[in-house]
């Protein structure tokens, strides 16, 4: 009896049921595509790097299975993941999704900023929205207090995975965040300085630095005492200054009341949601990622948003539009060792994924993404045929000290 495999086909979009072909050891196998002379053999010495804790699974440009071994098993995803999550968020966002940033000011000339988890609020972006607004503003109104309005998400915010380290990859969401929640600076001669040209080393950034003692590098601000928040109101006061706006308070938390507030802007921000992805996908970014997965559950689900709220608007997205009804998901980026997904799930999402597949790193005729914890490895993506459409693949490497390379390099050679 041949097993059957769902599988997503995007073009007339349903589900199709694909044939699942038994490997026979003794016979070649015969499929259409450039793989036509590649024999049992072959395959079996592919299947023998795949141990009991890893997974692969292969799929022609027609859907139909030509390699599997523990495709069913849940395995550590790593940063695959992601390829789920930005699917989970073109459905629920939509293409044309830009995040804001609103700016008012209230009756005791507080200027007050509210986010609404822009994860790309870096220092070039911040400079130009307060050049516009000092036009605004103008240079006969002082502004008393910079307050910022983080509430648009739940505080605290805990990733699981994430830990109080300094390394970006540990940097915290929020709805009001600037440069991924991270300050980039060098050792000098005379003390610290920024590392890179278009973000100044605020005192505030600088003396956490001077507590931990860095070498260089990045830190990470928390949320502790809403570190990360006030320093995002930090930033927008340098550069207010910078262009001319008078301030003479303090940057401190609070809320917009929108009854009473002034509406003086609204930032729409200049990179769309694809932009976004194929930036998230492209560094592997887990704050950005996860800035989606809440943005999702806000969708979903209403403000404020948390992880619980975008954890559950993906696991309904999976079980709804990819009939994938077990897929373990406690966060979005793959950092955690909790999220637990199979082979087969993973190329049920790559089937669906595949129009955006251009967002993804490219190397050759190979469009992908790779994912790796300590002791973890993993790959998936498409594989261009020559005669047309892409081989979909799914590598986990679970077992520690082991790496896709090798499973990667055969596989290139053998669908060719």
């Amino acid at each position: 009896m041949i097993p059957f495999f769902a599988i997503y086909n995007p073009r007339y979009k349903y589900l199709h049921q694909v044939a699942t072909f038994t490997l026979l050891m003794v016979m070649p196998l015969i499929f259409e595509g450039n793989i036509t002379n590649v024999g049992a053999a072959e395959w079996g010495k592919i299947k023998t790097l795949i141990g009991p804790r890893d997974s692969l699974l292969v799929a022609d440009p027609a859907g139909r299975i030509i390699i599997a071994k523990n495709e069913q098993q849940k395995l550590v995803p790593a940063s695959i993941l992601k390829i789920f999550t930005s699917l989970g968020a073109l459905h629920y966002l939509g293409s044309d999704y830009r995040y804001a940033t609103e700016f008012f000011v209230d009756q005791n000339s507080n200027l007050k900023i509210k986010g609404y988890g822009d994860p790309l609020l870096i220092s070039e972006v911040i400079n130009a929205i307060s050049r516009l607004l000092a036009g605004l503003i103008g240079s006969a109104t002082v502004i008393n207090d910079i307050v910022v309005d983080d509430s648009y998400f739940n505080r605290p915010l805990t990733i699981p995975g994430i830990s109080s380290s300094t390394q970006p990859y540990d940097a915290p969401n929020g709805a009001l965040c600037v440069n991924f929640n991270t300050v980039f600076f060098k050792r000098t001669q005379s003390g610290y300085a920024s590392a890179e040209a278009q973000t100044p080393l605020l005192p505030y950034a600088e003396n956490k630095i001077k507590l931990l003692k860095p070498k260089g590098g990045r830190i990470v601000l928390s949320h502790v005492e809403k570190e990360n928040t006030i320093y995002a109101g930090q930033l927008f006061r340098y550069f207010l200054t910078h262009h001319g706006v008078r301030l003479r308070g303090a940057v401190k938390p609070g809320r917009v009341d929108k009854s009473a507030d002034k509406l003086i802007y609204r930032y729409v921000s200049r990179f769309s949601l694809p932009q976004i992805i194929a930036k998230l996908l492209e560094h592997s970014n887990n704050f950005t990622t996860n800035q989606l997965l809440i943005s999702c559950g806000i969708k979903k689900f209403g403000q404020p948003g948390n992880l619980e709220k975008g954890v559950a608007a993906l696991v309904n997205f999976a079980a709804d539009n990819l009939q994938i009804k077990d897929m373990t998901i406690v966060e979005g980026s793959g950092i955690s060792r909790k999220n637990r997904v199979s082979a087969d799930q993973m190329l049920r999402v790559l089937a669906r994924f595949e129009p955006h597949r251009a967002l993804m790193r490219q190397q050759g005729r190979e469009y992908y993404k790779t994912g790796t914890l300590y002791g973890i490895n993993t790959r998936a993506g498409y594989i261009a045929s020559s005669n047309g459409g892409s081989y979909r693949y799914v590598v986990m490497i679970n077992t520690p000290g082991k790496s896709t390379k090798p499973v990667m390099r055969k596989l290139l050679k053998s669908l060719d």
